[in-house]
């Protein structure tokens, strides 16, 4: 019997298949596909590899990708059954509170749901990242869930590691990020007219930034294998790869992992909900270090 039910919004980018098995209660996020002039509202709760392809193939086609954080009462829903079930500690994972307010909304709905069951407890994790960054967290909690290790020791464990993981996103199209306003319009210009690679990384307080622009999907490739380099990663050999439809640059930072550290790294394709902000063709490696975010 674990001492707390673990729980995640779908931003960690884990698929369904190591979601159910492993026992963590989903929340799925929203967005709006927008298409030939039509509307259509959406889950985040693909199931199969091909739906994320085809997610992407829409955006290449002019679809385009708006998204909301997770309404109040879909948390409420989501905290209630969980207690109506006999839960009781609850960790919980959302995006980060530098690119969404959900943890607010989630804490609040978690606060009614006590009203009616005093024993609810839910531990409201901001990981000051998303996707891969949020995934090596949860994976971290659910080492600790296994391990007989209460909500209280691991909300507090999982804190101390975000700012240990290291993140590079590289965005194949500048203007994915111009809509979301991440940058200028005529940085997204220029950057289109020059292949330029914009390499994003969380700061501190899990807001995106850009970390450096290379040109060329080659250079971003070496500039992340330049920061392994500098420093791989801790004991713990977590490395998580993500991509939106690019396996070729994933399976070449998979392979140099594989070679330069004897770790076999976790590889995904990202979800609808962060992939909306980088567009296709992008590609991610994050992995947890001794030392600090962004300090080497």
């Amino acid at each position: 019997m674990y001492k707390f039910t673990l729980s995640t919004d779908s931003t960690c980018d884990l698929y369904h298949d190591f979601i159910v098995e492993n026992d963590i209660a989903f929340v799925s996020l929203t967005f709006t596909m927008e298409k030939d002039g039509k509307m259509e509202d959406r889950l985040d709760n693909f199931t199969q590899y091909s739906q994320y392809v085809d997610f992407y193939n829409e955006l290449r086609a002019g679809g385009f990708s708006r998204t909301s954080m997770l309404n109040y009462e879909s948390h409420y829903q989501h905290f209630l059954a969980l207690a109506e079930k006999g839960a009781e500690d609850v960790v919980h994972f959302t995006i980060s509170s530098g690119l969404s307010p959900t943890k607010t909304v989630a804490a609040k709905a978690a606060a009614d749901v006590k009203k009616d069951y005093p024993k609810f407890e839910v531990y409201v994790v901001d990981p000051l990242t998303a996707t891969v960054g949020q995934g090596a967290l949860v994976r971290l909690a659910l080492k600790c869930r296994n391990e007989g290790k209460t909500a209280q020791e691991t909300y507090d464990y999982v804190n101390g590691m975000r700012l240990h993981i290291q993140h590079f996103i590289v965005a194949d199209d500048l203007k994915y990020l111009k809509r979301g306003g991440r940058v200028s319009a005529a940085s997204a210009a220029i950057g289109g007219m020059l292949d330029i690679k914009p390499i994003l990384s969380f700061d501190n307080d899990g807001k995106l930034f850009v970390l450096s622009k290379v040109r060329g999907q080659k250079k971003a490739i070496s500039f992340i294998k330049a920061k392994l380099e500098k420093e791989g990663p801790d004991e713990l050999g977590e490395v998580f790869i993500v991509h939106t439809d690019n396996e070729p640059a994933a399976r070449e930072l998979e392979e140099y992992v594989k070679e330069k550290f004897h770790i076999q790294p976790h590889v995904f394709i990202m979800g609808p909900v962060i992939g909306s902000h980088v567009g296709p063709n992008a590609f991610a490696l994050g992995y947890i270090t001794k030392s600090l975010r962004n300090e080497f």
